[in-house]
C-alpha cells in the first residue's frame, strides 16, 4: 500500500505529465502551421511520449492500491517566435520536470518506500536524456545563427529523431 503523501505526490506527477503532453502538442501544432513538418512531428511524437509516461504513474499508483485522480490543467501556450524559442522553453520545461521527479525520489526516501524508489529509476534515467536530447537540439538550432536555410535541415534532423523514437516506443509497447 502506497501512503496517502506519496499518492498525492504522484497524482501532481501525473497531472504534469499530461500538461507536459498538451505542451508538446501546441508546440507541434505551431510547428505544423509554420513549415516545420519535421520539428512538427518530433513534438507530436514527444507529447505522445509523455502520454505514456502519464500512463506508467496511473498504472502504477493504481497498481499499489493508490488512485490515480485526473486534474485539471492549465492552457498551454499557442504563441512562438522561434524553433529556437520553442526548444528554449522546452529545456526549461524538462529541467522543471526533472526536479518534481527527484522531489518524489526524496520523498520516497523519507517514506522508506523502496518500491516506488525503484519505479522512479526508470524516470530519473529518462530524464537524463530528455535534457540532453533538447540540449543538443538547441546547439544544432545556435549554430544556424541568422543563417535561416538552415532550418531545412534541422527540420530534417528532427523529423529523422520522431521516427527513431516512435519505433522505440512501438517496440517498448510490445513487450
Amino acid at each position: 500500500m502506497i501512503s496517502k503523501k506519496l499518492e498525492t505526490a504522484i497524482n501532481e506527477q501525473i497531472k504534469l505529465e499530461e500538461q507536459s503532453a498538451r505542451v508538446y502538442m501546441a508546440m507541434a501544432s505551431w510547428c505544423e502551421a509554420n513549415g516545420l513538418p519535421g520539428a512538427a512531428k518530433f513534438l507530436y511524437t514527444h507529447s505522445d511520449e509523455e502520454r505514456l509516461h502519464m500512463l506508467k504513474f496511473i498504472h502504477f499508483l493504481n497498481d499499489r492500491g493508490g488512485y490515480s485522480a485526473l486534474q485539471a490543467l492549465e492552457m498551454p501556450k499557442t504563441d512562438f517566435s522561434t524553433l529556437a524559442d520553442i526548444f528554449k522553453s522546452i529545456l526549461h520545461h524538462e529541467e522543471y520536470v526533472t526536479k518534481k521527479i527527484n522531489e518524489l525520489v526524496d520523498l520516497c526516501l523519507t517514506e522508506k518506500d523502496h518500491t516506488t524508489n525503484s519505479f522512479l529509476q526508470w524516470f530519473v534515467t529518462e530524464q537524463i536524456e530528455e535534457e540532453s536530447t533538447v540540449r543538443e537540439i538547441s546547439d544544432k538550432i545556435k549554430l544556424l545563427g541568422e543563417a535561416h536555410g538552415g532550418y531545412f535541415h534541422v527540420d530534417m534532423y528532427l523529423a529523422g529523431l520522431a521516427a527513431t523514437a516512435a519505433a522505440s516506443m512501438a517496440a517498448a509497447k510490445k513487450v
